[in-house]
């Protein structure tokens, strides 16, 4: 299976064209449908990190980083959202509450690996199943590119339907730059499922009915 930048272009433009305006900007989402795919089955379920070549304006990924000595001031210094130390790491695990208020307000976690134990035991619950672990950094690892990377990543995630959707673009981006996001995520989704198990692609806005594109075979 292969698909055109064309096609996808073509979808975008027919999408915004059908559109009513509003007054927001609309988010332009791929969503790929998928066959013979039984997602009771562990190892047909995936959750992936896509990183968009073209950042989405006006959506910037919130992150959390839960660290330990010197990555806690290199954290601050990369401008991550919020930086959770070691020391004040238990005032945030207080309830179940506290944790779901994190994870519904953080994009993305990181840590750094002796976090981990802890982070599993009190929060991996809670996170885990919103595909929100932590991803580990290396206490020596240069954390602006990796902070960069996930301000523009997307989570991409089966749930309970052979499904998945991603937000690659909003309305005021060029139809190249959606293209290529677009482009990304299918690259990495075709990592995980073989090619012939995608059913059919779609292209939509917010508010907006789903374009279906032409699949090559």
């Amino acid at each position: 299976m292969s698909i055109k930048a064309e096609s996808i272009i073509k979808a975008i433009d027919t999408a915004r064209n059908q559109s009513k305006h509003r007054r927001f900007e609309q988010s332009i989402d791929l969503v790929v449908t998928f066959r013979d795919l039984d997602i009771k089955k562990p190892e047909n379920k995936f959750s992936l990190t896509v990183t968009l070549p073209h950042p989405i304006p006006n959506k910037q990924n919130k992150i959390c980083m839960i660290a330990s000595g010197s990555m806690v001031l290199s954290a601050r210094d990369a401008n991550v959202d919020l930086v959770i130390s070691k020391d004040d790491f238990p005032k945030y695990v207080e309830s179940k509450k506290s944790i779901r208020k994190l994870a519904q307000e953080y994009d993305f976690f990181l840590a750094t690996p002796d976090m981990m134990v802890q982070i599993g035991r009190t929060m991996g619950s809670i996170l885990g199943p919103r595909g929100k672990m932590p991803d580990v950094v290396q206490p020596n690892a240069d954390l602006k590119p990796i902070v960069d990377r996930y301000r523009r990543s997307v989570r991409v995630k089966i749930k309970d339907q052979p499904q998945v959707m991603a937000r690659i673009g909003g309305e005021t981006m060029n139809e190249k730059e959606i293209a290529e996001n677009a482009t990304a995520v299918l690259e990495e989704i075709t990592k995980k499922v073989q090619p012939e198990k995608i059913r059919s692609i779609y292209i939509k806005l917010t508010m907006g009915a789903p374009i279906r594109l032409n699949l090559q075979q």
